[in-house]
């Protein structure tokens, strides 16, 4: 079984690269369920209806959300309508939405999670003892289990890794939308990866004008964050395989497409 997953989708250029790139991908690496973070698709913040609904009809199976989820009012008249969009589960509870949906792969069903870090993030539910709950719940229906981790420090996302190893199929990081090169599976088969990166412009300071953020550091000041309308964009995934009974990972590659580095293997 082949897992797709596709980085922070930043914006109009995220969602033009994900429309451009997305079926070459599911193709070329025989995807048999394909998962999008979209908590930045709506001009970096958050995620409406239509936007969602575009990625679905561009071939994604499901969409993990992350600290933006409530960025765009909207999402509270759709999100508990839908079982394919999953927002982080630490959230309080009587929180709209579920941190946990499940997709059928060839007869297989595979739990999707979110989760959101604490460190340097607004502090919310501990996203540990979550896990904890949602795997045992999740493991009652199958073994496949995919974790999308939310979080803003390295050390917190390893941990993650670490704390889920044998648990969970794949745990993968997103947020800070800097790919990492440090993809593996751990000694007891789950697929791990720090950030997988972002989907969205490429000429940028994490999807943002270069320029505003150098800004914000010379000053200190305030200043406004904005996109950048290009058509140079970066696109960041992983590609993880699992055994189709196990659940358990067999392997991990990393996915970036951008000017300098055209990567469809």
């Amino acid at each position: 079984m082949n897992i797709l997953f596709i980085g922070d989708i930043v914006g109009k250029p995220g969602r033009k690269a994900l429309e451009q790139h997305l079926s070459v991908l599911k193709k070329k690496h025989q995807a048999d369920l394909t998962i999008v973070n979209g908590e930045n698709a709506a001009h970096g913040k958050g995620i409406t209806k239509k936007i969602y609904q575009q990625i679905l009809d561009w071939g994604a199976d499901v969409v993990t959300l992350g600290n933006h989820a409530w960025d765009k009012k909207e999402i509270f008249d759709f999100i508990d309508d839908t079982d394919r969009l999953v927002r982080p589960a630490n959230f309080p509870e009587g929180t709209p939405g579920s941190g946990i949906q499940y997709a059928k792969v060839a007869g297989k069903l595979v739990a999707v999670i979110n989760l959101q870090g604490r460190t340097f993030m607004n502090p919310i539910d501990d996203p540990f003892t979550v896990a904890d709950s949602l795997i045992e719940r999740a493991k009652k229906k199958t073994n496949h289990i995919f974790v999308d981790f939310h979080a803003e420090a390295t050390s917190e996302k390893q941990a993650m890794g670490w704390y889920l190893d044998g648990q969970a199929s794949a745990v993968v990081g997103t947020h800070t939308h800097i790919q990492t090169s440090d993809e593996r599976i751990l000694p007891n088969r789950t697929a791990y990866i720090t950030d997988v990166g972002m989907t969205g412009p490429y000429d940028s300071i994490l999807g943002v004008e270069k320029e505003a953020v150098i800004r914000k550091f010379k000053t200190g000041l305030p200043v406004r964050f904005d996109i950048p309308e290009t058509d140079k964009t970066v696109l960041s995934g992983v590609i993880i395989s699992l055994d189709k009974d196990k659940g358990t990972a067999k392997k991990i590659k990393r996915i970036l497409i951008n000017d300098d580095h055209l990567n469809f293997e």
